[in-house]
């Protein structure tokens, strides 16, 4: 009996997403004679059983598109907001999946989604994954569907850019996405030729950054380009969360635990004001006119490149071949170039942060670029 595929996309869009889903269908069918279902909108498609039929038709023609033609959400089945509920619908999606008969379920996303995908794992579902993130910051994985395409749109942003704050003389502060970890920033910021990167790994010290701009200056450049990962801290702010971090891990009763998760939370919704609050700190220190650019959503939006729709391809056809040797629980990963399967178990809870030591660290300071360290 011809085995079925259940397909969802989950977490923020991101560019490659409906290659990835052309390249599930179109290798399960014309392969494997496999039947294919899509489910909008994540996990709430499973739970309110919202389906659409992946055909050829509906396959055609999605190779260049940005976005997911399947919806995304970002509700999490054990805790999906209902009315003025918030419930734990994990057994309806169980049913869901029994009532199509499905041998499998796709899931595309990124942490998030792997957590949920490895939830349904416990209850029994076969499940398979591919990595969606434009952060890069999957566990077990060279890169991540959608990375690429948003490198190349923030670098083409700082290009821009250039020509402003050269004729302005000014300090263009620009905020690029990558959560909690640098990848996005340092590799447009090294690509774009930027002055100054700060990424979430290295805590930065603002005197450090002014001193970096005031030397340019005294060298006759009057410009500067500052690229900041929306994660980036100060050493200040790394400490304070560090030790609120301890206070939560060391905390013996609820009202403890409580107290410290707040701060928590104050410290990191201060946090997300960092960017504009970093580029009047800069004005006042150099005395140059600070203006700052958010890329925001534009990073994720637009035509996949080439290689996110390669790797998408990739990884696509590569999982019906896991679903057709009946291999579940698994992560299809790039690992040297090969794509190769890795247990779920393996993936969740992790994130790739950019190591200390990693090459493009070494490459931004060879060049002059100063990191705030």
């Amino acid at each position: 009996m011809a085995k079925s595929i259940g397909i969802l996309t989950a977490g923020g869009d991101s560019p490659g997403l409906n290659a990835a889903i052309r390249a599930i269908g179109k290798t399960a069918i014309a392969s494997f004679g496999m039947e294919v279902v899509g489910f909008r909108d994540g996990f709430r498609g499973l739970v309110e059983n919202r389906t659409v039929r992946l055909d050829g038709t509906a396959l055609s023609g999605i190779l260049t598109l940005g976005g997911t033609l399947l919806g995304t959400s970002r509700d999490k089945p054990h805790r999906m907001p209902m009315g003025d509920k918030v419930l734990d619908l994990t057994d309806t999606i169980v049913e869901t999946y029994h009532k199509h008969h499905l041998d499998v379920l796709i899931c595309l996303g990124g942490g998030g989604t792997h957590k949920n995908a490895f939830r349904l794992l416990q209850k029994g579902l076969n499940i398979i994954t591919l990595p969606k993130t434009i952060d890069n910051d999957l566990a077990m994985t060279d890169t991540t569907i959608g990375f690429d395409t948003a490198l190349g749109i923030a670098t083409e942003a700082i290009d821009r850019l250039h020509s402003t704050a050269h004729s302005h003389h000014r300090i263009i502060v620009v905020g690029i996405m990558g959560h909690n970890a640098g990848w996005l920033a340092l590799g447009a910021g090294i690509a774009g030729g930027a002055n100054v990167i700060l990424i979430p790994e290295i805590p930065y010290d603002i005197h450090k950054v002014a001193d970096a701009i005031r030397q340019r200056r005294r060298s006759g450049k009057n410009f500067s380009i500052v690229a900041v990962a929306e994660g980036a801290m100060s050493k200040e702010e790394a400490l304070a969360i560090k030790e609120a971090v301890d206070m939560k891990e060391k905390a013996k009763n609820k009202d403890d635990k409580k107290k410290a998760k707040t701060k928590l939370d104050k410290l990191k919704t201060q946090q997300a004001d960092n960017t504009w609050n970093f580029s009047k700190q800069l004005e006042s220190l150099t005395n140059l006119e600070s203006r700052v650019t958010i890329l925001g959503h534009l990073q994720r939006g637009g035509t996949p490149s080439a290689a996110d729709r390669l790797l998408a391809t990739q990884l696509g056809s590569a999982a019906t071949s896991m679903i057709h040797d009946e291999n579940y629980g698994v992560m299809m990963a790039l690992r040297e170039k090969s794509v190769v399967p890795v247990r779920l178990e393996d993936v969740v809870g992790k994130r790739k942060t950019v190591p200390p030591d990693h090459s493009w660290i070494e490459t931004a300071q060879r060049v002059g670029i100063s990191l705030g360290n």
